[in-house]
């Protein structure tokens, strides 16, 4: 994960924490755009996540054969 999406999903993550406090202490109306915002950047981090190109598998290494006992 790249310093970016960490910061994405962190912020993201905050933000939820702000807006629940928001709404039991002023109500959905005061914490709705903090909602959205966290919400968008959610989106954000899900978009990035999903453009990125697949990785190869990389081949296992064949286990060299030991002496036996």
């Amino acid at each position: 994960m790249k310093l970016l999406d960490a910061l994405l999903l962190s912020l993201s993550l905050a933000l939820m924490i702000v807006g629940i406090h928001q709404t039991v202490t002023r109500g959905v109306g005061a914490s709705y755009a903090i909602f959205m915002f966290a919400v968008a950047l959610l989106f954000w981090f899900q978009y990035r996540k999903m453009q990125k190109p697949e990785e190869p598998p990389t081949p296992k290494k064949k286990a060299k054969p030991g002496k036996k006992r």
